[in-house]
């Protein structure tokens, strides 16, 4: 049997590093075993994928050394690796399980759904939304289908009972039929929910072990159910610790960065960042904290995986880093990655248009540019002092701001200008006056270049970053306050 992995981002947003860290384990799991790694588009989510994440993700990952056998740009056997070009695969899948009797056309209303779960709680039912719970009559389902009325297909599931899920790092894991909902297979759309796509595509394309985030457990029963129904070898589950942050909470970026890219813009070396990816919960047998890729490859065991939350923490990122700055760049490495990092030719050609108009001397680049080529800024409360805002002020424009940065797919200049100018008039500043703590948080001070041809330069990581981490050097906002402004925020959002 050839060994083979395979890592399913959806292209909704910036690259994770937790995509990178599941991808490290298959990609040395496989070459461990001497078998093949695959990357698989999972775009279902049509409304919220775009080609630019999708290109986001490869470049980031290569950039990292996570190479694939088989994926949607190299091409390979069992393709398309695009789910959004095997549409209609899952659907001839769907109505198979539906023919079959193990899945049942649901032409539920999301009101009438609402009041299903609110009549479960009222008689005190503890347990998930089943068909017995869905299905109507054969006329009432008859008359809504020759009426036109969208349905989704919905597997059937146990309603009691415990379903067993061999993991090869936790042993058997028992999991509650009664807390498994009749899952939806086929949306609305034609298009299929991640746990149809899944199943099929891992079948079609012959995984043999699935490594991924402890965060599906839940979901391995609907998946064991699927391949019975299907007749097919369901592959070895492994489920990976979720990385953490410090105060052990989920990772996630409003505490700590998660996007590939913003590594990579401020400066860490991909050794030391895959490097540290692979200390995620997981040792070298000699216990030594740097090493390379092949070194990991080559001493690899999934066994030694610890199912303690690996927390991520930048100190101690950036410590490694300095380790392989020091250790393994020669002063002449050091020169060519710094100047690939910093002073390459398509970032300098970004920058000159701003700053030339403004430079007599080419000593006023560094004070012009400075922000360009640095991490977070260092600023305090009397960075912000201005005679038109208080410092409340300063935090209530921040704090909406950064809900705005954190929602934009699409990150361009002009559209930066014209929600953040709607978003001010919203709340009653001059556009002058609203921009004024932007400046501050991106480039240090307000005398320079325009803040939101800044953010289109540095990008949407490092921008969101030295928002927020403006906005936690003034103290931040109270759990109160912020649940107060964000209602007030989606109310100017609606009202749009």
């Amino acid at each position: 049997m050839t060994v083979r992995t395979r890592i399913a981002p959806s292209p909704t947003g910036d690259p994770h590093v937790g995509t990178a860290y599941i991808a490290l384990f298959n990609l040395a799991f496989a070459r461990q075993h001497g078998g093949q790694f695959i990357l698989r588009i999972e775009d279902t989510d049509q409304t919220r994928s775009t080609p630019e994440s999708e290109q986001a993700i490869l470049d980031s990952l290569r950039w990292l050394g996570l190479e694939w056998d088989e994926g949607p740009d190299v091409g390979g056997p069992h393709g398309p690796y695009r789910q959004s070009d095997r549409k209609e695969m899952y659907r001839d899948f769907a109505m198979r399980l539906v023919e079959e009797g193990s899945a049942f056309l649901c032409f539920r209303t999301a009101e009438e759904l609402d009041q299903l779960r609110e009549a479960g709680k009222a008689e005190g039912r503890q347990r998930a939304l089943k068909q017995s719970d869905l299905e109507l009559p054969v006329e009432e389902m008859e008359r809504r289908m020759a009426e036109g009325m969208p349905y989704v297909v919905r597997m059937k599931v146990p309603e009691e009972g415990i379903c067993q899920v061999d993991d090869m790092l936790r042993g058997t894991l028992e999991l509650d039929w009664a807390q498994v909902d009749a899952q939806i297979l086929l949306k609305s759309d034609g298009m299929p929910t991640y746990h149809l796509a899944n199943v099929v595509d891992d079948h079609l394309m012959q995984i043999t072990h699935v490594i991924r985030g402890e965060e599906w457990i839940n979901s391995a029963p609907k998946h064991k159910l699927l391949y019975q129904y299907f007749g097919w070898e369901m592959p070895k589950l492994c489920h990976m610790p979720l990385l953490r942050n410090p105060d052990k909470s989920k990772l996630s970026k409003r505490k700590n960065p998660t996007s590939i890219l913003y590594y990579q813009r401020m400066g860490y070396m991909p050794e030391a960042l895959l490097n540290y990816l692979g200390r995620m919960g997981w040792s070298m047998p000699d216990e030594r904290e740097k090493f390379s890729r092949d070194d990991m490859f080559a001493q690899f065991d999934i066994q030694r995986v610890s199912l303690g939350g690996p927390v991520f923490d930048q100190e101690k990122l950036s410590w490694l880093n300095g380790l392989w700055i020091r250790e393994e760049l020669s002063p002449e490495q050091f020169a060519a990655r710094f100047q690939q990092w910093a002073l390459n030719p398509e970032y300098l050609m970004q920058l000159i248009p701003l700053i030339q108009p403004r430079v007599e001397r080419f000593s006023d680049v560094a004070p012009l540019a400075g922000f360009f080529l640095s991490g977070m800024m260092p600023v305090s409360e009397a960075s912000f002092e201005h005679k038109k805002l208080t410092i409340e002020d300063v935090r209530r424009i921040l704090q909406f701001s950064s809900w705005y940065l954190d929602e934009q797919r699409h990150w361009g200049k002009d559209g930066l200008f014209e929600g953040l100018k709607g978003l001010g008039e919203g709340l009653g500043f001059k556009i002058r006056d609203f921009l004024f703590p932007l400046f501050v948080a991106i480039s240090g001070t307000a005398q320079s270049v325009s803040v939101v041809d800044a953010m289109a330069i540095l990008g949407p990581d490092i921008s969101r970053a030295r928002v927020r981490h403006a906005l936690d050097s003034i103290g931040g906002t109270s759990k109160k306050q912020a649940k107060s402004w964000e209602k007030e925020y989606r109310s100017l959002n609606a009202g749009q």
